[in-house]
This record gives structure tokens, sequence and C-alpha cells, in this order.
């Protein structure tokens, strides 16, 4: 009997397996869809906000949106960082935007990430996102 068991769900994890397996590339297939409209759509808007806007009403509305986004965290930080980067692409300059941003590094260093992690708090906005944007900005500033 135990043997029957034993052998009874063997073949049902691989049939599962083997159903999951069939149904990866269409959840796969799926998500990419949707990700590639989610950025045509953050793209647009962006561009959009920035004919109208400065540098410094880019990044302070984005981080607004990114407060209030209640999507996952990875999908809020994703969808306000290509929002912001399309946006600084048409912004007007704002004065001394850059002023006081630090150089960016691909490997963040202790100035950078406080000068991040203290624009967030004062901002009053919670999150590793918060400082992904700002890395967006810190990078622009250093091109």
């Amino acid at each position: 009997m135990r043997r029957k068991i034993f052998l009874f769900s063997i073949v049902l994890l691989l049939v599962i397996g083997f159903l999951a397996w069939q149904q990866s590339p269409q959840w796969l297939e799926s998500f990419n869809e949707t990700r590639a409209e989610e950025t045509k759509e953050y793209r647009a808007k962006g561009l959009a906000l920035g004919e109208v806007s400065d540098q410094d009403t880019c990044v302070s509305r984005v981080l607004s949106d990114y407060a209030s986004c209640t999507d996952s965290a990875y999908a809020c930080t994703v969808n306000q960082g290509i929002q912001l980067k399309a946006c600084l692409e048409t912004a007007q300059p704002s004065e001394n935007f850059c002023t006081g941003v630090p150089e960016f590094n691909e490997k963040a260093t202790e100035e950078e990430k406080n000068w991040a992690r203290y624009g967030c708090w004062d901002a009053e906005i919670a999150g590793e996102g918060c400082r992904l944007l700002l890395r967006q900005k810190q990078q622009f500033c250093s091109q």
C-alpha cells in the first residue's frame, strides 16, 4: 500500500511539473506583453510631462506618483523610473538641478547612499524604490 501511494505521489508530481512547464512560456509571453505595454504608457506619460515641466517638477512628480503607487514595489519602481527618464529627456532645465548631487558610480559610495537616503527621508517617502529613482537623477546629472 505504501509503495502504491509513493508511486502515485511520484506520478502526480511529474504530471504537475509537466503541466507547469507547459504553462511557463505562456505566462512569460503574457508578462512580457504587459511590460512592453506599460513601458510605452509610462514613457509617453514622462515625455508629455517633460514637455510642460522643468527637471525639478519631473523628479517631484515621479516621487509623488511612486509614493502613492498601489502596485508591487517592483512595478512602481520600474514604471516610475521609465517615466522619470523620459520626463528628463524633454523637460526644461531647472536652475541648480544638479547642485549637491554626488557623481554617479556603478557601485554606490557611502556619500551616494546617504544622499539618496536623506533625499527620500526629506520627502517623507519610504522604500528602496525612492532611492533607486534618486539614483536616476544622480546618473542624469553625471552625464
